[in-house]
C-alpha cells in the first residue's frame, strides 16, 4: 500500500496551488509544492538566455522525480501536489527542440516508471483572458513573458493529455467554479474521498 497521489494540474494562472493547499486541508493531505524557487535557472532563463532553457527544464525534471520517487514515497496517506508530473513533458516541448529535446525524452523515459503516478489529477482550466489577469495580478518575474499564444498553448496541451486506465480525472472550470472557496474545496475532497 502507497500514500495516495492527488495532482493538481493545468496551464499557468489556473489555480493549482491555491486548490492543492485547499485540499490538503480538506482531505486531509500532504502539499507538495513545485520548486521553481530552487530552479538555479529558471530566473536567468526568464530574462531572455534561451540558451538556459535545456537546463531549467532538467532541473524542474529532477526537482520532480526527487519529490516524486517510489522508493521514498510514504507509505500511507494523502499527498497533494499544486503540478502533474505530466506537465514537465508539455513544458519541454513547447521549450526545447532538436538534440536537446531528444536527451530529455531519453532522460524522461529512464526516469518516470520510477515515479508515483497520480491516483487522482484534478485538471484544471480557464481562458486564456483570465489566465493573463491571474498571471499579472501575481506578478511572479519569470512569468510576466507570458503572452496568450502561449498560454492557449498550453491549454490544448493539457486538453490533449491521457491518462492511465483507473485514474480518477475531476475537470474543473475555474473560471466558473471559485477554486479559493473552502466549500467548493469541501466538495471535491468529498468526492475524491468517494471515488477511491
Amino acid at each position: 500500500m502507497s500514500a495516495t497521489l492527488v495532482s493538481i494540474l493545468g496551464p499557468i494562472g489556473v489555480g493549482k496551488t491555491t486548490l492543492a493547499q485547499g485540499l490538503c486541508a480538506a482531505l486531509p493531505g500532504e502539499l507538495i509544492h513545485e520548486d521553481y524557487q530552487g530552479n538555479a535557472f529558471l530566473a536567468a532563463m526568464a530574462a531572455g538566455r534561451d540558451e538556459l532553457c535545456f537546463a531549467t527544464q532538467l532541473s524542474f525534471l529532477m526537482s520532480r522525480a526527487g519529490q516524486l520517487a517510489e522508493t521514498t514515497w510514504p507509505d500511507q496517506g494523502v499527498c497533494v501536489s499544486d503540478y502533474g508530473f505530466c506537465q514537465d513533458r508539455i513544458f519541454a516541448e513547447a521549450a526545447l527542440a532538436g538534440d536537446e529535446l531528444a536527451i530529455y525524452q531519453t532522460i524522461l523515459a529512464k526516469i518516470e516508471p520510477l515515479l508515483k503516478a497520480a491516483d487522482v489529477i484534478v485538471r484544471l482550466d480557464a481562458p486564456v483572458e483570465t489566465l493573463l489577469g491571474r498571471v499579472a495580478g501575481r506578478g511572479r518575474f519569470f512569468e510576466a513573458g507570458m503572452t496568450p499564444t502561449f498560454l492557449a498553448a498550453m491549454r490544448d496541451a493539457h486538453h490533449a493529455l491521457t491518462f492511465p486506465e483507473g485514474t480518477l480525472v475531476l475537470d474543473v472550470d475555474t473560471e466558473s467554479t471559485d477554486v479559493r472557496d473552502p466549500a467548493i474545496q469541501a466538495q471535491l475532497a468529498e468526492t475524491i474521498r468517494e471515488r477511491l
